[in-house]
């Protein structure tokens, strides 16, 4: 039977119910991992059955980081106004803008990355992969560009606060609490004599 604090930890970090938690604790013997997995998936399935509707309302964060040197705008859309008051929303959108002032990510998702700039990374890749045999030369590349994806693009990137869950799951947990769709729409990082 799985423990009280397990069931705790495993609701707060995937915002399912106790009840489901719970279930998925003692259909894996207490193996706190694999029950984490089946609540993710389990969240992914909510999630993406939420995907299609519209995400109309939200909110704009911003964040000033205490050096006053990097600043933080980020909206995230939701289906109502009532979740973009939600105390649980509001959180995950100052999340959101702490995330992207400490990573600096260049876009959303991969998809939102440029063909040049890929194009730009693979090459440089392949200049590190140099003399190397074929197969392995095109192995290193492809494990330094999902590299380069999950350092680089917000979803794929590991939560800050909790870098055993990315951004994608943290997205999926907070639709499965809240029961509504919502979206990261875009950002802006500026940097004191950077150019992002």
């Amino acid at each position: 039977m799985a423990d009280k604090a397990s069931v705790m930890k495993l609701r707060e970090q995937t915002g399912a119910g106790i009840l489901e938690c719970k279930n998925a604790l003692d259909e894996v013997n207490d193996d706190y991992d694999k029950a984490l997995e089946i609540i993710k998936k389990k969240g992914f399935a909510k999630a993406s059955g939420k995907e299609q509707r519209t995400t109309a309302e939200g909110r704009i964060g911003s964040y000033i980081h205490t050096n006053g040197k990097i600043g933080v705008m980020v909206e995230v859309n939701c289906e109502t106004d009532f979740v973009a008051r939600n105390e649980v929303f509001q959180q995950f959108l100052k999340d959101i803008c702490m995330q992207i002032a400490a990573t600096n990510p260049i876009a959303i998702k991969r998809e939102d990355i440029s063909a040049e700039i890929v194009e730009a990374q693979k090459r440089v890749f392949m200049e590190d992969a140099k003399g190397k045999p074929a197969d392995i030369s095109e192995k290193i590349v492809k494990g330094k560009l999902e590299n380069f994806y999950k350092e680089r693009c917000l979803l794929e990137q590991p939560f800050i606060k909790d870098d055993s869950q990315t951004i994608q799951d943290l997205l999926i947990a907070i639709i499965a609490k809240i029961g509504e769709n919502i979206k990261i729409n875009r950002f802006a990082r500026l940097e004191v004599g950077g150019n992002s």
